[in-house]
């Protein structure tokens, strides 16, 4: 067995991925790949419509909310947010490389405010205590950080609309999504391949769209065309479906947050445990998502290596930016994979600690 503890593209359930499978050489029974059929036909359309469903039942959302899939991943939506939503001044909380770029964007289309900022320790904390402009169009954050290994799980108190970037962690843990104009995620982390970008719009918000724009860079239009205004990232979508729909026969996103607390629980009791480790962000603003460490003493990280591949664990380098380690326990994982981690670091320290 191996133990995927990839940061994304990342692990999917094995029942989605054998579904998927089926589906490439014929979808539905009718012979044809779903590769290779038509976006327009009546059971891709299904799909999409059970994905939005899916999406506004875990999330606890209304009829007051658009669900849409697009493409170019977060990256685009750092460009889209501002072109559509920023008129005069937004507001901006940098906690990461994402993060980071995001504001980059968004500086281009008007006065971008950052309200704090953790770079001054190399994005290892959450910042506190910050206050948010009133006289902002918006207040955007990301909400766990892929890289560094924080996370706000949290919703802030914003006098002004929220929009937030949960490509890492959506569906990780409860939340009232309902605080939000707008959400975007990428898929590839705890809901499908990459290729899809899932994006949730309160319909109201859609009201503010003022500049004048390129067609495709416009989400009152993707609203209208319920995601086919282009041809969509057709098996992606599915993909996603498939796992919203695991995930709600698993019990929906309470049983989710419940099992990662459990992982990340298992994960951080032995690493604070350990001799040999020791984690690289403020304890209270630990990812549930995305686990980093390195160890006291680098010069050991082959010999660990080596434990790790014979024990079939991959996926574990850290970040260039960061080094050591870095855990991704994303809603696929099982504990058992976790339990095999820990089990690694505790023969490790009694071998060679």
């Amino acid at each position: 067995m191996v133990h995927n503890f990839s940061a994304g593209p990342a692990i999917l359930p094995a029942e989605v991925l054998h579904q998927a499978s089926a589906a490439c050489l014929s979808f539905n029974n009718t012979g044809l790949s779903l590769l290779e059929i038509s976006h327009r036909g009546k059971d891709v359309i299904a799909v999409f419509d059970e994905a939005v469903a899916l999406t506004k039942k875990l999330l606890n959302l209304g009829d007051d909310y658009a669900v849409v899939f697009l493409q170019g991943g977060a990256s685009t939506q750092f460009a889209m947010v501002p072109h559509n939503f920023l008129h005069q001044k937004a507001a901006y909380l940098n906690t990461g490389v994402w993060a980071s770029r995001a504001i980059k964007e968004a500086k281009h289309y008007g006065e971008t405010v950052v309200v704090a900022s953790s770079e001054d320790r190399n994005f290892s904390y959450i910042p506190k205590g910050f206050n948010i402009p009133e006289d902002a169009d918006y207040f955007h954050y990301t909400s766990n950080n892929t890289i560094y290994g924080t996370q706000i799980r949290t919703v802030p108190q914003s006098p002004v609309p929220l929009i937030c970037d949960m490509s890492s962690d959506i569906f990780s843990y409860t939340f009232d999504a309902s605080k939000f104009d707008l959400i975007y995620a990428g898929a590839q982390k705890n809901m499908g391949p990459a290729g899809a970008t899932m994006v949730i719009l309160k319909k109201s918000a859609l009201q503010r769209i003022q500049r004048k724009m390129p067609t495709m860079l416009n989400y009152a239009i993707h609203v209208e065309g319920e995601s086919m205004y282009n041809t969509p990232p057709v098996f992606a979508v599915y993909v996603s479906m498939l796992t919203l729909r695991w995930l709600d026969a698993m019990g929906g996103v309470a049983v989710m947050e419940a099992r990662n607390e459990e992982k990340s629980n298992l994960f951080y009791t032995e690493l604070d445990r350990n001799s040999q480790f020791k984690g690289t962000v403020e304890v209270e603003d630990r990812s549930r998502m995305n686990a980093n460490f390195i160890m006291n003493d680098p010069s050991k990280e082959a010999l660990f290596n080596a434990m790790l591949k014979e024990a079939g664990i991959s996926g574990l380098a850290g970040h260039r930016s960061v080094g050591g380690y870095r855990a991704s326990m994303y809603n696929a994982l099982p504990l058992s994979s976790v339990q095999a981690l820990v089990e690694v670091m505790q023969a490790f320290e009694k071998n060679h600690g």
